[in-house]
């Protein structure tokens, strides 16, 4: 594949441009950033994360630092979740929603501390959460933007733990999903290292510095070398984490999009005191659409944006769609009609003027065996 950049002016380049553009990886434009859509193919990277490992840049991603004795009492109102009581070392998936009920995005919460937390935002969508959360903040607390100085790594795969023990000692390796270690030496460089990611798989996040980021990915591809480990682009991260029945913003959710109606519950703790968008959720739980998975079993494959049909009325739209590599199906997410989101439901979805067969099934599509 061509490793040859794209031509797009006005995007960034994370701190490993160089290195994806010597392996081979296509690059494209993607919010607001150069990254590799692919390298070897997306199927290849896809089926190489399920049954050993790949390497992603997530660079572009925003990372966000509250601090401040006031930190926790602004993230309980800014964000669905309730951080109260939250261990050190823990990360927490949560929504931040507008005064409708709709998300402004959805983000990981790492606690340091009382007084400091780091927010993972989508980078889509860091611009809009940086001025958003500005606004909103009281008391003290600082907010600091630090998405620039900051390479974020995913290695991601049942081989990643692994690969991990070849670079860093067992005591800089989180345990537990959702859990992270700071300041740990992998390979000799200085990352906060946390079990999380995007693709249905046990992985692992690295946060760095932008100048040591190069030497990691070269460090990780080196010592996942006997264990199958490929570099991995946009392409695979999106059938991955849509197989995986994850939700992406823009797609299953947006500002008009409540938590409820994105299946989406566990985020919002509606027990806690009042935050943002509480008023409006509150009474709408259970509310008339919900997003629902589809089979694809005719001919055809569903992308977003399309219409569903359960006896020849219209459901709603599907909001993600693909082949799965893995599962050697099409699969679709869709926000329906409650009525119509019943597992086993037949149904229909409209491609480009065809109607091709769907059957309603559970999220997520793929769920990993656990080793």
């Amino acid at each position: 594949m061509s490793g040859q950049a794209s031509t797009g002016e006005n995007e960034k380049r994370t701190p490993l441009y160089g290195s994806h553009v010597s392996l081979g990886g296509r690059m494209v434009p993607f919010a607001g950033y150069l990254l590799p859509v692919q390298y070897s193919g997306v199927i290849a990277e896809h089926m190489a994360v399920r049954a050993r490992a790949g390497l992603f840049d997530v660079s572009h991603m925003g990372e966000v630092l509250l601090t401040g004795k006031d930190a926790l009492a602004n993230l309980q109102m800014l964000l669905s979740n309730d951080f109260r009581g939250m261990p050190d070392g823990r990360v927490r998936y949560s929504l931040m929603c507008n005064e409708s009920g709709g998300v402004v995005d959805d983000l990981v919460v790492y606690r340091y501390g009382d007084e400091k937390y780091l927010l993972v935002v989508n980078a889509a969508n860091r611009g809009k959460d940086v001025a958003w959360i500005r606004e909103r903040l009281s008391g003290s607390v600082t907010m600091e933007d630090i998405s620039d100085d900051i390479a974020q790594i995913a290695l991601q795969g049942p081989a990643s733990d692994a690969i991990l023990r070849k670079l860093a000692p067992a005591s800089g390796i989180p345990e537990k999903y959702y859990t992270f270690v700071d300041d740990v030496a992998v390979g000799g460089i200085k990352c906060l290292v946390s079990q999380t990611g995007y693709t249905g798989e046990k992985g692992y996040e690295f946060y760095l510095s932008n100048a040591d980021a190069p030497l990691l990915w070269e460090k990780l591809l080196d010592a996942g070398a006997d264990f199958g480990l490929v570099p991995a682009g946009l392409g695979a991260r999106d059938t991955l984490r849509l197989e995986a029945g994850m939700p992406l913003y823009g797609h299953e959710m947006d500002d008009g999009v409540t938590p409820f109606e994105a299946d989406l519950a566990f985020g919002v703790k509606m027990g806690k005191d009042g935050f943002i968008g509480k008023a409006a959720l509150t009474g709408h739980e259970n509310p008339q659409r919900k997003r629902a998975g589809l089979k694809i079993t005719g001919k055809g494959i569903a992308r977003g944006n399309e219409t569903v049909y359960v006896d020849g009325e219209a459901v709603g739209r599907t909001t993600s769609g693909t082949h799965c590599p893995f599962l050697g199906y099409p699969v679709a997410m869709a926000l329906i009609d409650q009525s119509g989101a019943q597992t086993g439901t037949a149904a229909e979805v409209d491609v480009r003027g065809r109607r091709i067969a769907a059957e309603v099934v559970p999220i997520p599509f793929y769920k990993r065996v656990k080793r």
